[in-house]
């Protein structure tokens, strides 16, 4: 049966996970609870489908049998669907990928608005991907991932029902802003970095077996209207390793700039393979600069290549603060955030730390507001206490 696993209780100050030292790794309590509404999810880690017509035609049929009953997403007909999104009208397309587009919609009640997504019929998210979204989402519940409706598949058509999240994704707040817009400020971002590593969190430490995120980016992180962060887009996540095994072997899939080395070069995929990609996304939200963008100098297109060195050299940290913050952040906060991605950016896995280690870190960080926003200092004395520090 899937279980769900006490949470590991930390007691680790930020100060000495920013410090440099090594990370407590307390053994998981765990503990064997009820979950009614949960199955096992070992008994699709393996699924396959065969590879004739009959595969578009029974995915409902392969949900509730492998779900036994326990899944609670409701089985949509495309005809609601088509009423949902006015005949999925481009007027109310709110996101489109390479999996296909996004429509804001309305359900019958025109109570519920919702966000659905009609998977491209010739992409790459097959009915494998498919299936997974609706079992992982529909057996895991945390308030930092994305809740799932409902689904359809009617015909060939693969169609997921989500909660409207009115502030889109991360991406959409951080990269390539338009003209105009407001950058997102120094707490907010904290804020969503914080949510975010949570979602990981429950995925790797709760979740039993530990569920592996494989895609963690900025357009997988939707923001409520209060820019709470949940994840989104399960179709590549992956059972983690039980028992004594120590990895999960699989072919590489994920985003190009935010796979961890290792699993780039074997295949073998851990949960640390998410911390290294949490860290990618975590210098995203600082620098406000995209993992991989060719517009710029040759030596600055590389995200994480370009940092690296910068993270070694306290003097050049202000160097990695996104210029649209303007300096309205906390110096040790800045140092602090560093000091956390460039940890999750180790190229040794088995030195990343865990998740849970992560969020402690952040939510210090996060209730610690910036210049503006409550702060206890202001920024030209922390700026000055940071000199003193220097002289001494």
């Amino acid at each position: 049966m899937l279980k769900i696993r006490a949470k590991k209780v930390v007691k680790m100050s930020c100060f000495s996970c920013c410090s440099g030292e090594k990370l407590s790794r307390k053994s998981l309590k765990r503990s064997i609870k009820n979950y009614k509404d949960t199955k096992t999810l070992a008994s699709f880690a393996n699924l396959s489908f065969k590879s004739d017509s009959s595969r578009k035609r029974y995915i409902t049929e392969e949900i509730k049998k492998v779900g036994k009953g326990h899944i609670s997403a409701k089985i949509f007909a495309f005809r609601e669907l088509t009423v949902a999104t006015q005949n999925f009208n481009l007027e109310n397309m709110i996101g489109e990928g390479g999996f296909g587009r996004v429509y804001k919609g309305q359900l019958e009640d025109k109570v519920v608005v919702v966000a659905v997504k009609q998977l491209d019929r010739n992409g790459f998210q097959g009915n494998r991907e498919f299936l997974v979204e609706v079992l992982m989402l529909s057996l895991l519940h945390h308030s930092n991932l994305v809740n799932l409706i409902g689904y359809c598949a009617d015909g060939d058509q693969r169609i997921l029902v989500y909660e409207y999240l009115a502030n889109g994704s991360l991406e959409d707040h951080l990269l390539d802003l338009p003209e105009g817009k407001a950058p997102l400020d120094w707490n907010t971002r904290m804020k969503i970095a914080a949510g975010a590593a949570k979602g990981l969190e429950y995925l790797h430490e709760t979740a039993d077996p530990p569920v592996i995120y494989r895609d963690f980016k900025a357009s997988n992180i939707l923001l409520d209207a209060e820019f709470n962060p949940k994840l989104s887009d399960f179709g590549l996540a992956k059972l983690g390793p039980t028992g004594d095994k120590t990895h999960v072997s699989t072919r590489v899939m994920g985003t190009y700039g935010y796979c961890a080395p290792e699993y780039a070069l074997t295949g073998q995929l851990t949960s640390k393979s998410d911390v290294y990609s949490f860290g990618v996304v975590f210098l995203e939200i600082i620098t406000g600069r995209r993992v991989i963008d060719n517009s710029r100098p040759t030596e600055e297109q590389n995200l994480v290549t370009w940092a690296s060195p910068l993270l070694k050299d306290r003097k050049k940290f202000d160097l990695l603060a996104d210029p649209l913050l303007e300096g309205k952040y906390h110096q040790k906060g800045l140092h602090q955030a560093l000091a956390v991605a460039a940890m999750c950016l180790q190229e040794e896995d088995s030195t990343r730390p865990l998740m849970s280690d992560v969020v402690t870190a952040l939510e210090y960080l996060a209730t610690n507001k910036g210049p503006g926003e409550g702060g206890v200092l202001e920024e030209n004395e922390e700026r000055e206490d940071d000199h003193d520090e220097a002289d001494r």
